[in-house]
């Protein structure tokens, strides 16, 4: 295999030199890096990974910690990997099945300069403890963060809610369930009190009864429908809408709802969360989540320690959109 020794002696140049063509650094006359190119390309010359990153102090890859991989968080990774590749940057994932032990590795290779920086889509130890390792690159999470602990890209899903509680209480709804997803998060603590502030403000009662935790999966809209159903049966009311985590959520909650003979949205008016595709394949009503965007801008909070440079962020903003299910 070629070396860094071979290729300076056939181009009549210094090993210094070379170094300079592979990386890219100015100082060099065009006549002589072409020379020196064109003995790399005749050599098939691969320059050695983990010598170039310690010449340059830098790895170019950021790690993207994550307990799980589903429909929902595809669009951030996707547009996370698009965002950094733009700008010369490989991104490794970290699926740490929510395991804490694991997921400390990908922190721990941040302190041991195998990362440049780390991007948490979701986290399974403390983010007081996470935070620690800031001081050895920069970390940015997806995940909501308690302030002044990890900087943080997400937006505060209690807005978007707000947007969908009006929306249904305009069209006459009253009675309304809530499929929400973890219940520890801020966003579920958020979309709570969004809910209960509009409620008190409209002098309605807050049916406490029909929120409903640990709800990620079309199965898991499927079931809740059940569970409804089953209620019904014992005396309980079935409400006239259902607010969702996610629009995969609201695509199960559509589609049984359906099979067991119920109008909607003329019985069950429904909600999704995110506007992603299957919610416009569906017609379902849902609340647009720039979630890509959010991609975009965890890469640029990251800009200013790898790139030197400020990136322009634009303004994010929830949207609702009414299709079919309301």
């Amino acid at each position: 295999m070629a070396n860094l020794e071979q290729i300076a002696r056939l181009s009549g140049v210094s090993k210094a030199t070379v170094s300079r063509v592979i990386n890219g650094f100015p100082h060099v006359s065009a006549e002589t890096r072409l020379r020196v190119q064109q003995v790399i390309d005749e050599m098939d010359y691969v320059p050695n990974r983990t010598a170039v990153s310690l010449s340059k102090g830098r790895t170019q890859q950021i790690g993207l910690v994550t307990g799980t991989i589903s429909e929902v968080i595809m669009p951030f990774l996707n547009g996370f990997i698009e965002t950094a590749k733009k700008h010369d940057y490989q991104t490794v994932i970290y699926f740490t099945g929510d395991d804490p032990a694991t997921e400390l590795q990908a922190f721990e290779d941040l302190r041991s300069k195998r990362t440049d920086a780390l991007v948490i889509v979701t986290c399974a130890n403390p983010p007081s403890l996470l935070s620690t390792y800031s001081k050895y690159g920069p970390i940015v999470s997806w995940q909501r963060m308690p302030e002044h602990v990890i900087p943080s890209v997400a937006m505060d899903q209690g807005i978007g809610y707000c947007l969908a509680l009006k929306h249904l209480l305009a069209t006459g709804r009253r009675r309304i369930a809530h499929a929400f997803g973890r219940p520890e998060s801020l966003n579920t603590q958020s979309r709570m009190r969004s809910y209960e502030k509009i409620m008190h403000e409209h002098g309605l009662p807050i049916a406490q009864e029909l929120y409903f935790s640990s709800i990620y999966s079309v199965h898991h809209g499927e079931q809740l429908i059940q569970t409804l159903l089953e209620r019904q049966k014992e005396g309980h009311e079935l409400p006239d809408a259902i607010l969702c985590s996610n629009d995969y959520v609201a695509a199960g909650i559509l589609c049984e709802a359906r099979r067991h003979g119920l109008s909607v949205p003329s019985d069950l008016a429904i909600v999704g969360f995110d506007d992603n595709e299957i919610s416009r394949t569906l017609e379902l009503t849902t609340v647009h989540n720039p979630i890509r965007a959010q991609a975009e801008h965890a890469f640029y909070m990251l800009a200013p320690m790898l790139l030197h440079t400020e990136l322009k962020q634009s303004q994010l903003e929830y949207k609702l959109i009414l299709r079919s299910t309301t």
